[in-house]
């Protein structure tokens, strides 16, 4: 039996203001998406989101928005969830160097979270385009799977600067290697199971380094220029907040963890858009493209407990009204549940699961309510008004608590999702 409507003051607003959109097609024509011109102006970072990885729907949208903001607001950046070490060499490719088919070799070990097709469009655009496209990386390395993305680099640059410490960084390096995955579904539950000193010994060595980098560098500089060094601490600092989350998550694992201690990684995430911005052109603008967790500015909270700070707290007090939180939705269809499973690739398996009818009180309630259809909705303007709005948002197949109109500026839903190819994502 259908759900009944229920009428709210948020969903006569929601009915009144919600801009429906023609297509999900990527290469659809873009006309339908020109309300978000006056949208986002002023704004300086756009993060786009999704309440699940592997939605087709979801990498459709997210394409589409980015070439509208690439080809018709003058963006000029395309920042992912993936690491800050790993995204060099990609965005040297969409800059033009070597073949189309080098893709899938930097790709091969990388969880297919929708960033091929992305990359694509973006060496396309740049072999035209009078101002190309950058791509960055803000995140840990291998999504928390291996440090040895950060760590090569760092090694290489203490080659040219300090080769008195390099047995330092390839101490690490050897005990990272033990344990390398590529996620944190293999990577935690390895580190877990290596003994206590050799855990104590990375975090060491790590600690060390950091110190050493930050107190040589007038000697650094010296011997290098700023770019490499500001490069080098980066993947460094990457290392570091990756060792503290491989602690965050096997004690999460086990049932035993501290309040919120994988906010790490989204610490991390939001210091190394700043990093980026800070080396950008004034201009520049930047779509951000991550999880709905990681780019929401409230908050994570299950069952009363808090679980996460996200990147988006963080660049939210950074950045104030020109960050932009667009979050994205479905009311109905089926999500991508991931399991834990170590024999599976990336350790966990994508479990193709129906959703339930959305939740009373939830956000994708209130567009079903509506009947709009696949639309978006400016959440600033219900805020104005100090509307009470949805305490709910969906996260895979179950929901989390939060007040959405503060969460995200935005919410974009689709009538329905369905899990992608996994094999050509």
């Amino acid at each position: 039996m259908p759900t009944p409507t229920v009428r709210t003051p948020f969903t006569d607003w929601l009915h009144d203001h919600a801009l429906p959109l023609s297509h999900l097609d990527p290469a659809a024509p873009l006309d339908d998406l020109e309300p978000l011109r006056d949208l986002l102006d002023g704004v300086r970072v756009v993060a786009v989101g999704e309440h699940s990885h592997f939605i087709d729907e979801f990498a459709a949208m997210r394409r589409r928005l980015l070439r509208f903001l690439v080809e018709r607001c003058g963006f000029t950046v395309l920042v992912f969830e993936y690491g800050f070490s790993e995204a060099i060499p990609l965005d040297a490719w969409a800059q033009g160097r070597g073949t189309d088919d080098d893709l899938s070799a930097h790709l091969a070990s990388s969880v297919p979270i929708g960033l091929a097709e992305p990359l694509r469009f973006i060496r396309r655009h740049n072999r035209t385009a009078a101002t190309p496209v950058r791509f960055a990386g803000i995140d840990i390395p291998a999504a928390g799977g291996s440090l040895l993305p950060a760590l090569t680099p760092v090694a290489d640059y203490l080659r040219r600067v300090d080769p008195e410490t390099l047995p330092t960084v390839q101490s690490a390096i050897t005990i990272a290697t033990s344990f390398a995955g590529d996620s944190a579904a293999l990577a935690a539950p390895a580190w877990a199971r290596l003994a206590s000193s050799e855990q104590d010994a990375l975090t060491a060595l790590l600690a060390r380094l950091l110190i050493r980098f930050r107190s040589l560098k007038p000697l650094y500089l010296f011997r290098a220029d700023q770019h490499s060094y500001d490069t080098a601490l980066r993947c460094l600092e990457a290392a570091c907040h990756g060792d503290y989350t491989f602690r965050a998550m096997a004690a999460l694992f086990a049932g035993e963890g501290l309040t919120a201690d994988t906010s790490a990684r989204d610490l991390y995430m939001a210091e190394s858009l700043l990093w980026h911005l800070n080396r950008l052109e004034p201009t520049a603008r930047v779509v951000l493209i991550a999880h709905n967790a990681h780019i929401q500015k409230t908050p994570i909270s299950f069952d009363g407990h808090l679980t996460g700070l996200p990147m988006g707290q963080h660049l939210d007090r950074a950045l104030g009204d020109t960050y932009f939180a667009l979050g994205l939705t479905s009311v109905a269809g089926h999500t991508a549940e991931m399991r834990r499973d170590e024999e599976a690739s990336f350790g966990f398996s994508v479990h193709d699961t129906p959703l339930e009818p959305p939740l009373p009180g939830s956000i994708e309630a209130a567009f079903a309510d509506t009947g709009v259809g696949l639309a978006v909705a400016d959440l600033r303007q219900a805020r104005a008004e100090q509307l009470s709005g949805p305490d709910h948002i969906r996260m895979q197949n179950i929901y989390q608590r939060t007040p959405v109109i503060d969460a995200f500026d935005g919410i974009l839903s689709t009538p329905t999702s369905a899990i992608a190819d996994l094999e050509t994502t």
